[in-house]
């Protein structure tokens, strides 16, 4: 069965007409939705805060709805701090975690009163020198290394990874922390990306659980809120279920109390910051069919490419295709579905069924609302979609323009290359 898609075929195609292919289009009525059902599996807890991954759609429209939703923003660069400060989060709203950190990004989201998580203990000193002395609040990322195994490739295995501080330097990272002022203290991590398996991230809460309770056994610090990352996948492909929620907070809810609770620990805040769930089944790339080619496979050429939308071609990432107007029409023809980049990773589907594709065809690419947009960019002077907003009154706001050549070229010297020798 196809998956739906929130605009019948008629009022789509009139949406064309105001606002040419390709664009992504954002289902605001189920994001606030899938929020809430977030909210509410965790109301289970003391405190609970889902921290939105502004990477996964940093638009300021969408910030705000989840802003009025009770959900705080994770940032990992300056400009998605100032996105997320422009529509009010802010102060413990916000989580910088960020690896790799020039010292005016530091500068910024202490000067707001941004929780600082650092990703080395070496940062530690950087950042000392950096404000002239360390927050009243700090968060480390964890890398638990061998002791978390099923992590995916998209992050890569713990012990590969990049990011966070190994077990033994969190002791020391926070005592040093405690030692130069700090009051209070966080734990994150992050092993995953995309996960559908919920006792993953039951497992991963164990992990941080028992890290908290020798924290403050061996560094003599209480740790105030855990951090257990993002990850939460979705189903992109037929057959695959979405996570429950409800499950996860109640295995979670339930080492909470057999672990933090007799460790003089509660209450702790319970922390996420996912946001592949909370907008990526919401959010769709529109294009249309331009051309057919009949080689050795057929090719149905659109007018979106890998620059507009680039999981498929990096990853192989699967998202499910459908033909506006032919959701019920057999799947009867065997397609690869590609754009105009010189690249041949530049499809969006490869040997898929779909049914009879005729030029002039709009085709949506589902669950395209989470590193979509936000991953585009300009390799053969290919200008970005723009964003629209489906509103819970059914009309549509255009939330980001698409780009024009002038933006493209706004960085170039075009009058002194007429002149240069």
């Amino acid at each position: 069965m196809s998956k739906n898609f929130p605009l019948p075929h008629e009022a789509l195609e009139d949406l064309t007409k105001r606002f040419p292919t390709p664009f992504y289009i954002y289902d605001e009525k189920a994001i606030r939705e899938y929020v809430r059902y977030f909210h509410k599996a965790f109301s289970i807890f003391p405190e609970f805060r889902e921290y939105f991954a502004v990477k996964a759609c940093p638009n300021p429209y969408i910030l705000k709805i989840l802003a009025e939703e009770g959900c705080g923003a994770d940032c990992s660069s300056l400009p998605e701090l100032m996105l997320s400060k422009m529509v009010g989060m802010k102060g413990e709203f916000v989580m910088f975690t960020s690896n790799e950190t020039p010292a005016s990004e530091y500068e910024y989201a202490a000067a707001e009163g941004d929780i600082i998580n650092l990703d080395d203990i070496t940062h530690i000193e950087y950042l000392k020198k950096t404000l002239g002395k360390l927050p009243e609040t700090i968060c480390f990322r964890y890398n638990p290394g061998q002791a978390k195994h099923g992590c995916n490739s998209i992050i890569g295995s713990p012990e590969e990874a990049k990011y966070g501080c190994t077990r033994e330097q969190l002791v020391d990272a926070y005592r040093i922390c405690r030692e130069n002022g700090v009051k209070k203290f966080g734990l994150h991590t992050m092993v995953a990306s995309n996960e559908l398996n919920p006792d993953f991230f039951i497992d991963t809460a164990k992990l941080v659980f028992d890290l908290a309770v020798e924290l403050k056994e061996k560094a003599g610090v209480s740790i105030s809120f855990v951090d257990l990352g993002g990850g939460i996948g979705i189903p992109y492909k037929p057959g695959q279920k979405a996570v429950d929620l409800d499950y996860v907070a109640r295995g979670i809810k339930k080492l909470y109390d057999e672990k933090v609770v007799p460790a003089g620990l509660d209450p702790m805040r319970i922390c996420f910051e996912c946001g592949r769930p909370i907008t990526g089944p919401f959010g769709y790339l529109v294009t249309r069919a331009i051309h057919e080619k009949h080689i050795y496979r057929e090719y149905v050429g659109v007018d979106a490419s890998m620059a507009d939308l680039m999981r498929p071609g990096m990853y192989g990432a699967y998202h499910e295709v459908t033909v506006s107007g032919k959701e019920d029409a057999p799947r009867d023809h065997v397609y690869d579905v590609v754009g105009s980049l010189c690249e041949n990773c530049d499809k969006f589907a490869v040997q898929r069924e779909l049914p009879k594709i005729d030029v002039g065809d709009l085709i949506i690419v589902h669950d395209a609302g989470a590193h979509g947009r936000a991953m585009g960019f300009n390799y053969n002077g290919k200008l970005r979609a723009g964003e629209l907003l489906l509103r819970a009154d059914g009309s549509v706001k255009q939330i980001r323009r698409r780009e024009t050549i002038d933006d493209l070229f706004a960085t170039l010297d075009l009058d002194g290359v007429k002149d240069f020798e």
